[in-house]
Protein backbone atom coordinates (compact mmCIF):
# COMPACT_ATOMS: atom_id res chain seq x y z
CA UNK A 1 0.00 0.00 0.00
CA UNK A 2 2.65 2.60 0.33
CA UNK A 3 3.83 2.13 -2.86
CA UNK A 4 -0.25 3.27 -3.85
CA UNK A 5 0.66 6.98 -1.84
CA UNK A 6 4.17 7.09 -3.50
CA UNK A 7 2.22 6.75 -6.63
CA UNK A 8 -0.56 8.93 -6.04
CA UNK A 9 2.11 11.92 -5.02
CA UNK A 10 4.40 11.57 -8.33
CA UNK A 11 0.85 11.62 -10.58
CA UNK A 12 -0.63 14.72 -8.24
CA UNK A 13 2.24 16.68 -8.48
CA UNK A 14 2.72 16.61 -12.11
CA UNK A 15 -1.59 17.80 -12.34
CA UNK A 16 -0.44 20.23 -9.78
CA UNK A 17 2.03 22.00 -12.34
CA UNK A 18 0.00 21.35 -15.04
CA UNK A 19 -3.12 22.99 -13.28
CA UNK A 20 -1.22 25.72 -10.83
CA UNK A 21 -2.93 28.20 -12.66
CA UNK A 22 -6.43 27.01 -11.49
CA UNK A 23 -4.96 25.77 -7.97
CA UNK A 24 -3.68 29.34 -7.42
CA UNK A 25 -6.92 30.94 -8.57
CA UNK A 26 -8.50 28.85 -5.76
CA UNK A 27 -6.05 29.39 -3.06
CA UNK A 28 -5.76 32.98 -3.45
CA UNK A 29 -2.70 34.41 -2.83
CA UNK A 30 -1.41 35.61 0.78
CA UNK A 31 1.09 38.06 1.91
CA UNK A 32 3.32 35.56 2.93
CA UNK A 33 3.53 33.62 -0.29
CA UNK A 34 4.98 36.92 -2.19
CA UNK A 35 8.34 36.00 -0.12
CA UNK A 36 8.69 32.79 -1.98
CA UNK A 37 7.76 34.60 -5.68
CA UNK A 38 3.99 34.21 -5.01
CA UNK A 39 1.08 31.33 -5.11
CA UNK A 40 2.24 30.06 -8.61
CA UNK A 41 5.90 29.24 -7.54
CA UNK A 42 4.59 28.11 -3.95
CA UNK A 43 2.93 25.16 -5.69
CA UNK A 44 5.99 24.55 -7.94
CA UNK A 45 7.76 24.35 -4.82
CA UNK A 46 5.08 21.57 -3.29
CA UNK A 47 4.83 19.70 -6.50
CA UNK A 48 8.69 19.13 -6.36
CA UNK A 49 9.06 18.30 -2.65
CA UNK A 50 5.69 15.71 -3.09
CA UNK A 51 7.56 14.39 -6.73
CA UNK A 52 10.99 13.74 -4.45
CA UNK A 53 8.81 12.32 -1.56
CA UNK A 54 6.96 10.30 -3.76
CA UNK A 55 10.19 8.89 -5.66
CA UNK A 56 12.38 8.19 -2.34
CA UNK A 57 8.93 6.25 -0.78
CA UNK A 58 9.04 4.00 -4.27
CA UNK A 59 13.14 3.21 -3.95
CA UNK A 60 13.15 2.94 0.33
CA UNK A 61 15.05 5.84 0.79
CA UNK A 62 13.40 8.73 2.97
CA UNK A 63 14.95 8.52 5.38
CA UNK A 64 18.56 9.22 3.41
CA UNK A 65 16.81 12.31 1.89
CA UNK A 66 14.63 13.80 4.59
CA UNK A 67 16.02 12.26 7.53
CA UNK A 68 18.26 16.26 8.16
CA UNK A 69 14.54 17.46 8.76
CA UNK A 70 14.15 15.82 12.24
CA UNK A 71 17.09 18.02 13.05
CA UNK A 72 15.09 21.12 12.34
CA UNK A 73 11.95 20.16 14.19
CA UNK A 74 12.28 21.05 18.27
CA UNK A 75 13.03 17.87 20.37
CA UNK A 76 12.76 15.65 16.88
CA UNK A 77 15.67 14.04 17.85
CA UNK A 78 15.25 12.72 21.54
CA UNK A 79 13.90 9.10 21.40
CA UNK A 80 10.57 8.63 23.48
CA UNK A 81 12.01 6.66 26.13
CA UNK A 82 14.00 9.81 27.45
CA UNK A 83 11.30 12.38 27.30
CA UNK A 84 9.45 9.86 29.21
CA UNK A 85 5.93 9.58 26.79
Amino acid sequence: MPWLLSVIFIVGSFFLIKYREQAGDMIGEADWMRRVGGVYNLLIFVAVFLFFFGVAGLTGTTDFFFGWLKYLIPGGTRRAVETGV
